[in-house]
């Protein structure tokens, strides 16, 4: 209406926050992640993950659906493969997108990384970085 572009009407002043982020990200060793996804889906298939996606097949259309999980086991029930097949997808799927997750973060400078074999030293790190930005 007004013949300028919506961008125009954001302004670049940022406002400061009224608190601090320390933003941690946990690793571990490729083997020990992917087996970890692996129990976890077995555990979501056992929790009813099947019947869950069942009952929502009529809103398969739905954006929100088109995920990790339920993708396969849509195509499962349109006759695409077994359970095992999809359910073998699913984890395979989950896999790549943990991978690229972590591709995506390890940009972030501001992360500190800690393996999850070393969490314990997670709350000193949190103390010192409040420390050190108290004092700024």
């Amino acid at each position: 209406i007004t013949g300028r572009p919506f961008s125009s009407f954001r302004t670049n002043n940022l406002k400061t926050k009224p608190f601090k982020i320390i933003k941690i990200g946990l690793t571990c060793p490729r083997e020990l992640l992917y087996d970890r996804i692996n129990i976890r889906v077995d555990k979501m298939i056992e929790a009813g993950l099947v019947d869950e996606v069942k009952g929502v097949i009529p809103h398969k259309h739905l954006n929100a659906l088109r995920t990790v999980g339920y993708t396969e086991l849509f195509e499962h029930f349109e006759g695409k493969g077994s359970l095992k097949d999809a359910v073998e997808k699913i984890k395979q799927n989950t896999r790549r997108f943990a991978k690229r997750q972590l591709t995506w973060f390890r940009k972030d400078e501001e992360i500190a990384w800690f393996d999850t074999k070393h969490v314990d030293l997670i709350p000193a790190f949190i103390r010192e970085k409040l420390l050190v930005k108290l004092e700024q």
